[in-house]
C-alpha cells in the first residue's frame, strides 16, 4: 500500500473513532490504541509534507459539537496537549524548550491528568453565565443548564472577581459516586455503566438537568483561559492560587517544582498514588510556570509548546476472548473466567480475567471469539468490561454454565435465589481442595511461607496431604530427594509450618474458611470466646449478643460447627499441635486505647502483625489498613512501604516496636 493510500485510510479510521469517543461516547478502542494510529499518521505526514491537509486529524483539536446542544464559541481557543510516555520524552520536551527560550525554564507546575470531560466556564461579574464542552477547540456545546446543576461548580465567585473570565476545567465523576450509581442500577434491574469517564460525559449531555444533578459530578479547574479586568500574574502557580481564592476547585495535589528532576519525582509520586484517589487519572500534565516563558514558547497548530501530558501505561485495551472456562473455588463456587489473547495492560501481560458469575456473563453478553475491552487497575484482578459489538463476527453462541464440574464431573447446581452456582462434589473435587488449602496457608490465614500453589500441587499429587491438618504432619522424608527439594528448602518449609502452629485463634478461624467469617469477624469471635471449643459450642443467643455479628453470620457459624467433617478437622488440627485458644489478657484495661487508630507497616521483629493487631483491639483501639488524617500513629517495622511515606506527608506520628509496647502499657499519652 502506498503512503498516500495508508494516510487516507488512517484519517478515515481516526475520524470514525473520534466521532465515537467525543460525540457518541461509545469508543471501540482504548486511548493507547488510538494514540498508536495517530502517531503512525503523524510519521507518514512528516515524511510526506505535500500530503498534509487542513482537515487531517493531526491538524485539529477535537470533534465538532453534538447537534443536541447549541454551539458556543470559546473566547480563546482550547488546545489539546502533546503526549509523552517516558522519562526520555520529558528530557526531549525540555531540550526543545531550552532551544526556544535560550535557557531551561525557570520552573514547572505539575497537575494530575484527570480522565474526564474538558469544559469551559464563563463568569461575568462573578456570576456563572455559561458552561461549554471543548468541542473542536473553537466551538463547543452549550451545557449551561447542566453545569448549573453540579454542586461543585460555584454559581457565583467569591472575592474580587474580574469583569469577565473563562475558566478551563475537567469534569469528572468521583469513583465513590460511580460505585453508588452502579449499585442503584443493579438494585433497580437497570444496566450498569462501564466506566466513570463515559458516564460523566453522558451525564452532562442529559436534556434534564435533574439527571445531571443526581450523578454527583465534580470538577477540577486548571487555568483561566480569558480574563477581562482581572489581576495580572507572573506565574501560572500564582494564577492557580487566585482561582482557588475565588472558590473554584483547583486540585490541591498539584505542585510547583523547580526543575525537571522535581517533575520526575512528582510523576513517580502520582503513579504510586494513582489508585488511592477518588477519581480516575491517567497521567500528569506538566506546564512551564512562568507566563512570560509560556508566551515566548508559543503554540503549534494544535498544542502549546510549554505544556506536555505525561501518560501512564494504559489500563484498558482490546483483545480476543478465546474461551470461557470455569474454576471451582474453596467454597465449591463455580466461577467463569475468560481466557484471553495475551494483551499488555496496566503494566503487565494479561491472559485471563474474572467473569464473576453466569448472570454477569449474560448481562455483558460475552461470547467466545468476541473482541473485548479489558481493564486492569493497580494490583486488582483484570476485568472484562464488555464486548465491542461492532467487531463481533457472525452469531456466536451464548455461553451457559456447564452442567457438570470439569474437575470431578459431579453436577454443578445453582440454588434458587442465588447468583453463584456450586460444584456438588465437596472435597472430592481436586480444584476445590487446592483452592481451600491455598487459602488456609495464605497470608490471610495461617501465613505459611513457601506454601504456594506449586508446593500444594506437589503435596496433593503425591498424596502427602489431603486436608489442612495434614500440613502439620509433614515429615522431612516426605519431601527429601524430590526434584527441587533439598535439606535447606525442606527445613525452611517445616520451620514455617512449625511457626504457623502458634498463630492466634483469629488466624485459624479465618483460615478455616467459615462462610461470612473474614478477618474482622474472626477477631471478634476470638476476643469474645477465646477458644475454638467455646466458639463451636456457642448458642445462637451467645453468638448473636456479640456486637458486629448479625443473624446471617450466627447461622453460618452454627451450621459450620455442627458439620461432622468440620469437627473431625478441628480435632485433627488440635492433635497435630495447632493452637486452639488464646490466653486470657492479664491486667489489660479494655478501653485503654479507645479512640486510637493505628496502622502497621513493615516487618515486626518481636511479634507478628496479628498479635500486634489483637493487642490493640483488646485494649479498645482500632487497626486500619491505610494511613489517613484520622490515623493516630503508624507502627513501622523493617522495610516499610508506601504507608510510611504517606504518614510523613500527613505528619502522622511514626513509632517503633519499643514505643508500641509502651503504648500498650501506658495508653495514648506516649504519642505526645
Amino acid at each position: 500500500m502506498s503512503d498516500a493510500a495508508r494516510i487516507d485510510e488512517l484519517r478515515a479510521e481516526l475520524r470514525h473513532h473520534l466521532h465515537l469517543y467525543h460525540v457518541l461516547d461509545a469508543p471501540e478502542i482504548s486511548d493507547v490504541e488510538y494514540d498508536e494510529l495517530f502517531r503512525e499518521l503523524q510519521a507518514l505526514e512528516a515524511a510526506n509534507p505535500d500530503l498534509v491537509t487542513d482537515d487531517s486529524p493531526t491538524q485539529r483539536i477535537g470533534q465538532p459539537a453534538s447537534e443536541l446542544f447549541a454551539p458556543v464559541k470559546h473566547r480563546e481557543r482550547m488546545f489539546s496537549l502533546d503526549n509523552g510516555e517516558s522519562s526520555d520524552d520529558l528530557d526531549a520536551w525540555e531540550a526543545r524548550l531550552e532551544r526556544q527560550l535560550g535557557a531551561k525554564p525557570s520552573g514547572y507546575v505539575c497537575e494530575l491528568k484527570i480522565d474526564g470531560l474538558a469544559v469551559s466556564l464563563t463568569y461575568e461579574d462573578g456570576k456563572l453565565v455559561r458552561g461549554a464542552t471543548r468541542g473542536d477547540g473553537e466551538i463547543g456545546e452549550d451545557i449551561t443548564a447542566n453545569v448549573r446543576a453540579i454542586q461543585a461548580i460555584p454559581l457565583r465567585l467569591t472575592g474580587d472577581a474580574p469583569k469577565v473570565m473563562e475558566v478551563r476545567g475537567e469534569l469528572y465523576m468521583p469513583l465513590s459516586a460511580f460505585a453508588k450509581l452502579n449499585k442503584a442500577q443493579q438494585e433497580s434491574g437497570g444496566a450498569t455503566y462501564a466506566n466513570a469517564r463515559n458516564t460523566a460525559a453522558g451525564s452532562v449531555r442529559q436534556k434534564d438537568p435533574a439527571v445531571t444533578a443526581s450523578r454527583k459530578l465534580s470538577i477540577w479547574v486548571y487555568q483561566a483561559g480569558f480574563t477581562e479586568g482581572g489581576p495580572r500574574f507572573d506565574r501560572h502557580w500564582e494564577e492557580a492560587q487566585w482561582l482557588r481564592s475565588l472558590s473554584l476547585p483547583f486540585n490541591d495535589a498539584s505542585r510547583a517544582v523547580a526543575d525537571l528532576a522535581g517533575v520526575k519525582e512528582y510523576v513517580a509520586w502520582a503513579e504510586d498514588h494513582r489508585h488511592s484517589l477518588d477519581y480516575e487519572m491517567d497521567g500528569v500534565v506538566v506546564k512551564v510556570d512562568s507566563l512570560a516563558e509560556q508566551r515566548e514558547a508559543g503554540f503549534t497548530a494544535k498544542s502549546p509548546r510549554w505544556a506536555i501530558a505525561y501518560k501512564f501505561p494504559p489500563e484498558e485495551r482490546t483483545t480476543v476472548l478465546r474461551e470461557i472456562r470455569v474454576n471451582i473455588g474453596r467454597t465449591g463456587a463455580a466461577t467463569p473466567y475468560a481466557v484471553l489473547e495475551p494483551v499488555f495492560v496496566g503494566g503487565v501481560t494479561v491472559t485471563t480475567a474474572t467473569l464473576h458469575n453466569q448472570d454477569e456473563v449474560e448481562r455483558k453478553d460475552l461470547r467466545e471469539g468476541d473482541v473485548v475491552t479489558v481493564r486492569r487497575a493497580g494490583d486488582v484482578i483484570p476485568e472484562v468490561v464488555g464486548p465491542v459489538l461492532s467487531r463481533r463476527k457472525g452469531k456466536p453462541r451464548r455461553w451457559k454454565m456447564p452442567s457438570t464440574c470439569p474437575f470431578c464431573h459431579n453436577p454443578i447446581v445453582r440454588r434458587e435465589g442465588e447468583a453463584v452456582a456450586y460444584c456438588t462434589g465437596g472435597f472430592e473435587c481436586p480444584s476445590r481442595v487446592r483452592e481451600y488449602l491455598s487459602h488456609f496457608a495464605g497470608r490471610g490465614g495461617m501465613d505459611i511461607e513457601g506454601m504456594g500453589y506449586k508446593t500444594i500441587d506437589l503435596l496433593l499429587t503425591e498424596q502427602i496431604i489431603t486436608d489442612p491438618a495434614d500440613i502439620f504432619l509433614i515429615q522431612p522424608s516426605d519431601l527429601l530427594e524430590r526434584e527441587g527439594w533439598g535439606e535447606i528448602s525442606v527445613n525452611k518449609l517445616l520451620s514455617a509450618i512449625a511457626q504457623a502452629k502458634d498463630r492466634p485463634l483469629s488466624s485459624l478461624l479465618t483460615a478455616l474458611g467459615i462462610p461470612l467469617v473474614g478477618g474482622t469477624v474472626a477477631r471478634l469471635l476470638a476476643r469474645r470466646f477465646r477458644s475454638m471449643d467455646s466458639i463451636t459450642n456457642a448458642s445462637e443467643d451467645e453468638l448473636g449478643d456479640l456486637e458486629g455479628i448479625g443473624p446471617e453470620i450466627v447461622t453460618s457459624v452454627r451450621e459450620w460447627s455442627k458439620d461432622k467433617d468440620n469437627r473431625r478437622l478441628i480435632a485433627k488440627l488440635a492433635k497435630a499441635g495447632v493452637r486452639m485458644s488464646d490466653p486470657e489478657p492479664e491486667g489489660v484495661a479494655s478501653d485503654l486505647l479507645a479512640g486510637v487508630t493505628l496502622v502497621i507497616t513493615g516487618t515486626l521483629s518481636g511479634l507478628s502483625r496479628e498479635d500486634a493487631k489483637s493487642a490493640v483491639e483488646d485494649r479498645g483501639g482500632k487497626v486500619a489498613g491505610s494511613v489517613s488524617k484520622k490515623t493516630s500513629a503508624l507502627l513501622a517495622g523493617d522495610s516499610p512501604g508506601s504507608k510510611f511515606t504517606k504518614a510523613q506527608e500527613l505528619g502522622t506520628p511514626i513509632i517503633d516496636e519499643a514505643v508500641f509496647l509502651r503504648l500498650l502499657e501506658q495508653g495514648p499519652n506516649v504519642l505526645g
